[in-house]
């Protein structure tokens, strides 16, 4: 019953959230208006035509993507940042240890370049991603055979290689169109993605998350050593791949759909240990409960700071920095 207690509460805030969350916006309206709306939408109550075109417009047109997109993509950021963290046995590792982040940038970057048709961007970004990653992998059995601290440097020669052409790219666009265009997308924005977009990712996003927290049992027995796991009957290899699979694909869509969020994965899971202890079982579940609600509290402050939106990228690394130093002085204690 106590581990039952934080995800009860943090499912009531998420709920409240989600509702608060439809109500923010340059046109305000009340969560009284939110919940008729929902009753009329289903024959339960009475509403005039025009006022149910206009919040319908405002809801499900306008506010209900970027919502929907914040829960899941801060879900998705968050459980995979947890089990990166659980692979890796690193508290530090967030979910661009294996080059995610720069094969996303580079392939969005690179669809800008080509076209600026939005779809190829997600697809491009969606592709170089699992590209980058799985060049990772391949420097990591080429260097260790699979070992933690070759798949960390897979990562970091993968994720320079693709940064390297990200700059390329960047140093070849257009000044006056493409390049800011780029810079925007970097900074990731929840404002232009459709209800349609995120439709297509809730399913495989979803997934993912439910697998990575299946995974929990397995991953706390990693935590112990690979002798160890396997002594248990675990298969280390088979299970550390299906983890980075399962994390990346869904680190993937996250950046496909809205650019680069950074801070989330690395952050959330140290608050989710506070709550609930190291055991991954109960953390990955918590852990993506509470991105959801953290990127939902940035999305609120990027619409609401300023009449211009603010790109939640920098909205999450503002709020992450002084989180970040929190786990930094906790672990320095372990330093020592």
């Amino acid at each position: 019953m106590v581990k039952q207690k934080p995800f009860v509460l943090m499912a009531v805030g998420l709920t409240l959230a989600t509702a608060i969350s439809l109500t923010i916006g340059r046109y305000p309206i009340g969560i009284g208006d939110v919940w008729a709306f929902a009753l009329a939408s289903v024959g339960l109550h009475a509403m005039p035509p025009d006022r149910y075109d206009l919040l319908h417009n405002l809801i499900v047109e306008i506010r209900l993507p970027r919502v929907m997109a914040a829960l899941l993509i801060g879900a998705a950021l968050a459980s995979s940042g947890a089990a990166f963290q659980a692979i890796f046995r690193n508290p530090l590792v967030s979910p661009g240890v294996l080059g995610v982040l720069g094969g996303a940038s580079f392939g969005a970057a690179l669809g800008m370049l080509i076209s600026g048709n939005w779809v190829l961007v997600q697809s491009l970004a969606f592709a170089m991603a699992l590209t980058a990653v799985s060049f990772g992998v391949v420097i990591a059995n080429l260097l260790g055979r699979g070992s933690t601290i070759a798949l960390v440097l897979g990562g970091i020669i993968s994720g320079a290689l693709f940064t390297a052409m990200l700059s390329i790219v960047k140093y070849t666009a257009d000044p006056y169109n493409q390049l800011p265009a780029i810079v925007y997308w970097l900074m990731g924005s929840l404002g232009s993605v459709e209800l349609h977009e995120v439709g297509y990712a809730a399913v495989p996003i979803l997934v993912g998350v439910v697998g990575l927290t299946m995974s929990g049992r397995a991953l706390d027995a990693l935590s112990m050593g690979d002798d160890e796991a396997r002594s248990l009957g675990v298969p280390v290899t088979r299970v550390r791949y299906a983890v980075i699979a399962m994390a990346t694909l869904i680190s993937a869509l996250s950046v496909s759909l809205v650019g680069m969020i950074g801070w989330v994965g690395l952050v959330v899971p140290h608050f989710a240990r506070l709550v609930v202890g190291p055991l991954n079982s109960v953390l990955l579940p918590l852990s993506a409960m509470i991105g959801a609600m953290f990127l939902l509290f940035a999305d609120a402050i990027a619409r609401m700071l300023t009449t211009a939106e603010i790109p939640i990228g920098i909205i999450t690394e503002l709020l992450g920095i002084p989180a970040f130093m929190l786990v930094l002085h906790r672990a320095r204690r372990a330093w020592a």
